[in-house]
């Protein structure tokens, strides 16, 4: 068994030497790029190298001076570090060797974690699929539009991901300390967790498992205190960064692309829609906490998702990842239906859909179209329309 397990890691430990070599000899190396990855990289080099203050001016000045040799114009993405100070304790390892050699390691490390994520998928979900289906589902979670789009771009987003498919996970299966550590960790991205974070921990105090909250707390405590030794202006130097936010990305939120893009309505339309999304967050909570079924958690847990990357403070197309997760339920269902055409067929359609509507609305800046941030009103629609299926669920989860 042992001498089983070492040649397995050793043969995992190979590729991913492999993959790393590989992918800075064909893409890192030739094409330097990922600025989302970038600006995070950079700053925590600067201040682990040279003291500098991640949210200062020099900092911005140095991120923009690489990724376009000189200070961003005005119709330039600044890519100012706009992430709790904690986030640097996330790229620390790879900033000791230079920008190709890191970014081979962080893409490749970012191939894992959806590697991984997928992995606890199917165990939260206890699909035990076939090789040649995990085969799929795996090129899918990697190639898929979102799932590519984040490792061109060295999005962090996909960290986070891992975290909370981790923590939900855990949480499930009663591992109550692992739940609050993923979870207190994923929160240096903290627009994917507005939703997530308050309901786990809501429906930790109803459940009185006092354990995750306890655990979640001395973990937040332990990122955010030592940010405040670290850097004790972190707090002003980030809600800075979050005012100048707002004028430069492109797109918000999918609701933003409907009432602003779409229709051109005041600021107030989507006001009114992000607070009517608010208030059927809080009423899917209501239910199921009132209802207290796994089959109501897991639809209130599904919407809370869906909902965060509709109204909340602010999305990606990379952030849509985490539609995989009610995607397995919909696709283990079929599989036990045996209704493998309808399985192909809709994941081919995610798959070539979404990357045949970019390739033919790329813009002139090499832009996604807004209309590609719509996803999630797909999954609201599925939700919606499956919402008893989810309620009589028997799902194997400990909630």
């Amino acid at each position: 068994m042992r001498s089983s397990r070492l040649s397995a890691a050793l043969l995992i430990s190979a590729v991913l030497i492999v993959n790393v070599i590989a992918s800075y000899q064909l893409f890192t190396r030739p094409y330097p790029g990922f600025n989302d990855y970038l600006t995070v990289w950079e700053a925590s080099r600067l201040y682990f190298y040279e003291g500098l203050d991640p949210y200062s001016a020099e900092t911005s000045l140095a991120i923009q001076t690489r990724i376009f040799g000189r200070a961003a114009l005005p119709n330039e993405q600044p890519n100012h570090f706009a992430y709790p100070f904690y986030a640097i304790y996330f790229v620390y390892p790879f900033i000791h060797v230079e920008y190709a050699w890191a970014t081979a390691a962080w893409l490749v490390f970012l191939e894992v974690c959806l590697i991984g994520a997928l992995l606890l998928l199917l165990d939260l979900f206890k699909w035990r699929a076939r090789p040649l289906t995990v085969i799929g589902l795996v090129l899918f979670s990697l190639f898929a539009y979102p799932a590519a789009r984040g490792l061109v771009l060295g999005q962090v987003s996909h960290v986070v991901y891992l975290l909370q498919i981790a923590a939900i996970w855990a949480f499930v299966r009663r591992r109550d300390g692992w739940a609050g550590v993923a979870l207190a960790f994923s929160t240096f991205k903290p627009q994917m967790g507005v939703f997530l974070v308050p309901f786990l921990l809501l429906w930790a105090v109803h459940r009185r498992r006092w354990r995750m909250v306890g655990v979640f707390s001395a973990s937040l405590a332990v990122l955010v205190g030592t940010s405040f030794l670290l850097q004790p202006n972190w707090v002003e130097g980030f809600l800075y960064q979050l005012t100048l936010y707002p004028s430069y990305i492109e797109v918000s939120t999918p609701v933003w692309v409907i009432t602003d893009y779409w229709l051109g309505l005041p600021r107030w339309a989507e006001i009114g829609l992000n607070v009517l999304g608010g208030l059927a967050v809080l009423w899917a909570w209501w239910l199921a906490v009132r209802q207290g079924t796994v089959g109501y958690f897991a639809w209130a847990l599904m919407l809370t998702l869906t909902f965060t990357h509709l109204i909340g403070l602010r999305t990606a197309t990379p952030h849509f990842v985490v539609f995989l997760v009610p995607l397995i339920f919909y696709l283990r269902e079929w599989a036990r239906q045996r209704r493998h055409a309808l399985m192909i067929g809709v994941l081919s359609a995610l798959f070539f859909i979404p990357w045949l509507y970019f390739v033919l609305t790329i813009g002139e800046g090499k832009f996604e179209h807004p209309t590609l941030f719509l996803l999630p009103f797909i999954a609201l629609i599925a939700l919606w329309r499956t919402r008893r299926q989810w309620w009589s669920a028997a799902l194997d989860w400990s909630v």
